[in-house]
């Protein structure tokens, strides 16, 4: 897993990189500033979709003589994974310049114009606007980053997680694939504050609607979901888009799929 670590406390740090690197993760950089991880986040975006051309142009090269060769073969392997090169972002809340909520407003920034990254916010504090604004979709661009165009289920995936609950490393690793495989992860406490003045949404699930929600929370796609419950494609595709409805997201709108999964987790998390 390749992995950009913001965190202002050199402690902190160094300590969460040698965690990742001890488990074989790949920390592309490690920055104390919500503008040095915007930077890092472009640079290495940058750097992989420069690399995606020269291995494209070097592969070109070498099938020049076949020409039965498809379109969709040239355009294969290596350049769909142009702009996937760093696997998750983790950031805290409160880094400089500002000291206040600089590291969750570059999270959301960076969510916005490359919306295939993971994001894991990992703070001592809760900022409920802008984890609102990070977990919501956007259909305009905030200055500087581009618009998320991203279906059900494209997208990275999210958490936000407080640093004094977390009771073990095996968790917090845990927590990291889930978002890398698309998942979302979030703490009670801030369900709590995300939920707080909020109707329920689930009350009009049906019991396998919420045992879908559940799996979809576990990052299983509805290949997966499929396999696991027994279940046609077309079947699971109905109970997906039931829960969708259910929850007033419409077909044109994004992020559906995150955006569901983060209303079960909020409710379910509210509720205990």
């Amino acid at each position: 897993m390749k992995v950009i670590v913001a965190d202002d406390s050199a402690l902190f740090r160094e300590g969460l990189v040698g965690i990742l690197e001890r488990r074989k993760h790949e920390v592309l950089a490690q920055v104390t500033s919500a503008a040095e991880l915007i930077e890092a986040v472009r640079a290495a975006n940058a750097k992989n979709a420069e690399s995606s051309r020269e291995a494209d142009g070097s592969e070109g090269a070498r099938r020049a003589d076949d020409a039965v060769a498809s379109e969709d073969e040239k355009r294969s392997g290596i350049i769909a994974e142009a702009g996937r090169s760093i696997d998750v972002v983790i950031t805290d809340v409160r880094m400089p310049p500002n000291m206040t909520d600089d590291g969750l407003r570059a999270a959301v920034g960076i969510r916005r114009e490359f919306p295939n990254i993971g994001i894991v916010v990992l703070s001592q504090y809760v900022a409920p606007a802008y984890a609102r604004e990070l977990f919501a979709p956007s259909t305009s661009a905030t200055p500087g980053f581009g618009a998320v165009d991203a279906s059900d289920d494209a997208g990275g995936g999210l958490a936000y997680l407080l640093k004094d609950r977390v009771a073990r490393v095996a968790d917090f690793l845990r927590s990291l694939e889930v978002v890398a495989g698309g998942g979302v992860v979030i703490d009670p406490e801030v369900a709590g504050e995300l939920m707080r003045g909020q109707p329920s949404q689930l009350a009009m699930m049906t019991e396998r609607e919420l045992e879908i929600l559940d799996l979809m929370a576990k990052g299983l796609s509805n290949s997966e979901l499929a396999e696991r419950l027994y279940l046609s494609a077309a079947t699971i595709s109905k109970h997906v888009a039931s829960i969708f409805m259910k929850l007033g997201m419409g077909p044109g709108e994004e992020n559906r799929r995150v955006r569901a999964v983060l209303a079960y987790l909020t409710e379910k998390n509210w509720q205990k």
